[in-house]
C-alpha cells in the first residue's frame, strides 16, 4: 500500500502501530518515503521518530512522552492531536509544527475518535491555532472539498486510500481533488 500511495502523490505518511513500533519497518518506510521526497511521521514513539522525519503524539501520550518532546526529537516534524482550543494553544507552546484535529466525519478507523466535528470544528481549530491544522477522520473524495474549504492545510486519509483496492489510483484522485499545495 505504501508504494502505491507514494506513486499516487501522497507525500506525508504516518506510521501508527499502537501495539508497538518496529524500528526496522520505520527505517524501510523512511527510505521509501525519502526516495520520492516524502516524509514519514511516527505515531507516539519519540525514539522511533529519531529514524523517521517526525513524531505525532496524541493528548493521552504527551504525559508519557514528557514535556521535552522538541529537545528529544530535534529538528524533526512534531505534530500533536488537539480536541480543544486550549490544547491547540498548548501545542504551540510545545513548539509543535502542526496540530491534528478531528474526526471531521464519522470514522471506523479509531474507536475512541469521538463525535464528528465537521467544517465548523475544523474552522474553530484553524481560528484558535497559530499552527497549521491537519483534518483527521472520515475524510474521502466525497468530502475533501469541504475539508479544504474549512481552512485545514492537509487532510489525513486511511480508508479513502484502501477502499477500492488500488492505493495508487486512490491517492492520485485525492491529490488531484485537493489541488495545488498551499505551502
Amino acid at each position: 500500500m505504501l508504494e502505491g500511495a507514494l506513486r499516487g502523490g501522497i507525500r506525508v505518511v504516518q506510521y501508527r502501530a499502537k501495539a508497538g513500533v518496529d524500528v526496522g519497518i520505520v527505517r524501510r518506510m523512511r527510505d521509501r518515503c525519502a526516495g520520492i521526497g516524502g516524509l514519514l511521521i511516527v505515531n507516539d514513539d519519540a525514539d522511533a521518530a529519531l529514524v523517521a522525519d517526525g513524531l505525532h503524539a496524541g493528548q493521552e501520550d504527551l504525559e508519557r512522552l514528557g514535556r521535552g518532546l522538541r529537545s528529544k526529537i530535534g529538528p524533526r516534524v512534531l505534530g500533536i492531536s488537539c480536541g480543544t482550543p486550549d490544547e491547540a494553544v498548548a501545542a504551540a507552546a510545545l513548539d509543535a509544527d502542526y496540530i491534528g484535529v478531528g474526526p471531521f466525519a464519522p470514522t471506523g478507523n479509531k474507536s475512541d475518535a469521538g463525535p464528528a466535528i465537521g467544517v465548523a470544528g475544523i474552522r474553530a481549530a484553524v481560528a484558535a491555532s497559530p499552527l497549521p491544522v491537519v483534518a483527521i477522520g472520515g475524510i474521502g473524495l466525497e468530502n475533501l472539498a469541504e475539508v479544504k474549504a474549512s481552512g485545514a492545510r492537509m487532510a489525513a486519509v486511511i480508508s479513502a486510500l484502501v477502499r477500492d483496492g488500488d492505493p495508487e489510483r486512490s491517492a492520485r484522485a485525492l491529490v488531484q481533488a485537493w489541488g495545488p499545495h498551499r505551502g
